[in-house]
């Protein structure tokens, strides 16, 4: 097969496992900056060109997205797609699991387990949004934040309050969400891939942290999932429609809680964990679902 990843760094881990588990699977592969890929639109033959070089013969490609390039990054999903190749991350669930609040809403409709969370445009009074979610301590996050930035602790109401209003000041966009505080400062990620947790780690937040976030000085191990969780996060992928997504739980005295569905999970923290080839497994999906779509989408946008 030929295959393309869509990353704007070759040199990441993830990019260059997922780079050697196609050679060592028998497979051509080749990076693709996201940014750098520019498209053709016609009534003729979508087409997507990098480099002064039309783009062809494509079985499948790999998005590895940003949450920076976002939007773009969905219109070269979306042009391959057009084109009749494979995309292992569709862009409609790329879409979905990005917008925090409508994968929340999602989640809540399907009744996952997830910590009460309120949130709103404009409330003049802020308490209200507080005793939404039972009170402080509460975590507010914004909704643009990655890998644990812009997520905050409050640990009192009037804590809480400021830091919500200073939001609001600035703007930016929140949610507000209630505290486990059972969890330690722990969390699960689930690896799921198709209808299958392949492996999974416990990530534990650094000392006087509550972000348990490996990109905060967070540590993780190995952990036993039950069946309870198991399910939960092959669910929630399920519910983003993602092939590949890292879910994060909360183990909470109410069951597991979903937190987040990564549409992009990294690859160095629960290889490392799990000692498990998930690149491997990744690219063997591919392979598995890539043949039998082929042309299949062809016009589909």
């Amino acid at each position: 097969m030929k295959i393309a990843i869509l990353s704007r760094n070759s040199r990441l881990y993830s990019t260059r496992r997922l780079v050697e588990a196609c050679k060592e699977q028998g497979h051509e592969v080749q990076v693709l900056d996201t940014l750098k890929c520019y498209m053709e639109l016609s009534s003729e033959e979508p087409a997507v060109w990098y480099k002064g070089e039309k783009l062809e013969g494509f079985d499948a490609v790999i998005p590895r997205i940003g949450a920076s390039i976002t939007t773009y990054g969905l219109a070269v999903i979306r042009q391959f797609e057009m084109m009749g190749t494979y995309s292992l991350t569709e862009s409609v669930a790329l879409g979905r699991s990005r917008d925090k609040l409508r994968a929340l809403q999602l989640l809540s409709r399907k009744k996952i387990g997830m910590p009460v969370t309120s949130f709103a445009h404009e409330v003049h009074n802020t308490k209200e949004l507080i005793k939404l979610v039972g009170g402080a301590p509460l975590v507010v996050k914004l909704l643009a934040g990655t890998q644990g930035r812009g997520v905050v602790l409050a640990e009192t109401a009037k804590a809480a309050e400021s830091v919500i209003d200073a939001f609001r000041e600035l703007k930016a966009d929140f949610l507000v969400q209630e505290f486990i505080k059972e969890a330690g400062g722990s969390d699960v990620r689930c690896l799921v891939i198709g209808r299958k947790v392949v492996a999974a780690m416990q990530r534990n937040a650094a000392s006087g942290e509550f972000r348990s976030n490996l990109h905060r000085g967070g540590t993780a191990e190995l952990t036993k999932l039950t069946p309870a969780e198991r399910a939960t996060a092959v669910k929630a992928a399920q519910i983003m429609g993602l092939n590949v997504a890292g879910v994060d739980i909360l183990r909470s005295s109410r069951g597991p809680m979903v937190m987040e569905v990564n549409s992009s999970p990294g690859l160095e923290g629960i290889e490392n964990a799990s000692r498990k080839n998930v690149a491997g497994a990744i690219v063997k999906f591919v392979e598995e679902n890539a043949a039998p779509h082929k042309n299949k989408t062809r016009g589909k946008g």
